[in-house]
């Protein structure tokens, strides 16, 4: 394989520069494939099985993996607001599993969380009715305790809540054309080619960090795209790696959407954070035909809590290549793009403060029986409501984490980013979450619209898979 050039000059082949142990592909580069689209916006049905696979990823041997309809991840679905879709759910593995809509608001009943579990061989039908802006979601499973390990494994998608506007909006919509969906994840492998799912001790307080790059579950490929504006819809599909994304010769990433849906304006970034769980969309001007490589800074909690020793420095995420044959619909970045960005008052809010919290044995050495995680100083009960929220209500929860950063998501509602550590929001947060990057400390306020039970209660928990699984997650009724 030739040598690449990373981040404006920094060359590798194998190893990556500041990251030792994470490789890039060594074959023949190949052209980034999307997931399968399956569009219920007029048939208002999606079928979805849960089943095992066989995936070749490197070298010749396949490795064992899980998938949705097919052997690894699941195919994109597109579903509208304002409709009622339903979904009808198998469950082909020999395990049992649930299917979470991350970022759909919808009633606990049909949230997917870990009280709502697909037997083997049982089939799940849930009726889905969204009234929410359009907006990139995606589907995992979320069985307690073992959350990590099925999304490893392949149990993940995309999803996308659609108006039918963006023709009209001038966004690019041409699906594998100028409108990509891009799942990013970091996984390990065997010398014979299997997923590599074990974790250290280190690792355990940090989440699972892998050494090779997976775009849509594919290694070493290329994104192909027309030469014009193209827009990405990232996902942050990997259990703990945050990634630093930002465009190898320093063009700008124009966000317009964050994950509950679109701006008002496009907001111009040279680097964009993105934390498992998040979802962001960016427009990408290729319209001077040069190659380019989204890029990644080192992973921030990398080093934290005896979590590993790489040295500062970047990899590559995903090389864009320009085919000037490809129709490019799209020439101009627009102005506007009907979207919002929050500004409710919080002044009369109910106050709850979240403290999510970690301990580990003595020093630095530790058993993994030593590692606690919990929220408030509690981990996780299956049997146990935290707290019941008034249906309709508006709260302003305070989250905060010290030891290292937290993805803090929510089930059930979107909210508005109040502060960042006392300080205005940073400009990716402004629009409408549901997932958040907390370092320190960050005030959400949120609207409860949807009712959720003690049967079916809503989650709310660290997207670091890890550490969901180990305790620090909380649920809650609405009603």
């Amino acid at each position: 394989m030739k040598r690449r050039t990373l981040l404006g000059g920094i060359a590798a082949s194998t190893a990556v520069v500041g990251f030792p142990n994470l490789s890039i592909s060594q074959e023949a580069p190949k052209r980034l494939v999307m997931a399968p689209l399956v569009d219920a916006t007029t048939t208002r049905r999606v079928r979805l099985e849960a089943q095992k696979g066989r995936t070749l990823f490197k070298g010749s041997s396949r490795a064992d993996t899980w998938g949705f309809n097919q052997p690894f991840l699941g195919p994109t679905l597109r579903m509208a607001t304002g409709q009622t879709t339903v979904a009808e759910v198998k469950n082909s593995l020999d395990e049992a599993i649930s299917v979470h809509w991350h970022g759909l608001l919808v009633p606990g009943s049909v949230d997917g969380g870990p009280h709502q579990p697909i037997a083997p061989q049982a089939t799940w039908t849930p009726e889905i009715t969204l009234t929410q802006p359009t907006a990139t979601a995606w589907y995992h499973s979320h069985i307690h305790g073992a959350t990590a390990k099925q999304v490893q494994m392949g149990l993940a998608g995309v999803l996308q809540i659609s108006d039918g506007q963006d023709d009209a909006r001038e966004l690019p919509s041409t699906y594998g054309v100028d409108d990509l969906t891009l799942v990013i994840q970091d996984r390990r492998f065997t010398r014979n080619g299997q997923m590599d799912l074990s974790i250290g001790m280190a690792e355990q307080m940090t989440g699972f960090l892998g050494d090779t790059m997976l775009i849509n579950g594919q290694i070493g490929a290329t994104a192909v795209v027309p030469r014009g504006v193209v827009r990405l819809r990232l996902l942050n599909g990997s259990n703990a790696r945050i990634y630093t994304l930002a465009l190898s010769d320093n063009r700008p990433m124009h966000l317009v959407a964050t994950d509950s849906g679109l701006l008002d304006q496009p907001i111009a970034l040279t680097s964009l954070r993105i934390a498992p769980g998040e979802r962001y969309e960016v427009l990408v001007d290729f319209s001077d035909e040069r190659a380019v490589t989204l890029v990644s800074a080192q992973n921030p909690n990398a080093g934290m809590m005896g979590g590993g020793n790489q040295r500062a420095g970047g990899f590559p995420v995903l090389p864009f290549s320009v085919e000037a044959s490809l129709p490019a619909r799209i020439t101009r970045l627009p102005t506007a793009l009907g979207g919002s960005r929050p500004t409710a008052d919080a002044s009369n809010a109910k106050w709850r403060r979240f403290s999510l919290d970690m301990s580990m044995g003595m020093g630095m050495m530790f058993r993994p029986s030593d590692q606690r995680f919990s929220i408030n100083g509690a981990p996780f009960d299956m049997k146990h409501i935290d707290f019941n929220v008034d249906l309709g209500a508006m709260e302003r929860w305070t989250i905060s984490a010290d030891m290292m950063m937290h993805p803090f998501h929510v089930h059930g509602a979107m909210f508005q980013v109040l502060s960042e550590n006392g300080q205005p929001p940073q400009a990716q947060n402004t629009g409408w979450k549901d997932t958040v990057l907390v370092h320190g400390s960050a005030d959400l306020l949120i609207k409860f619209d949807h009712p959720a039970s003690k049967q079916a209660p809503f989650m709310y928990h660290c997207h670091i898979l890890e550490h969901e699984d180990g305790g620090m997650m909380g649920q809650f009724t609405v009603g």
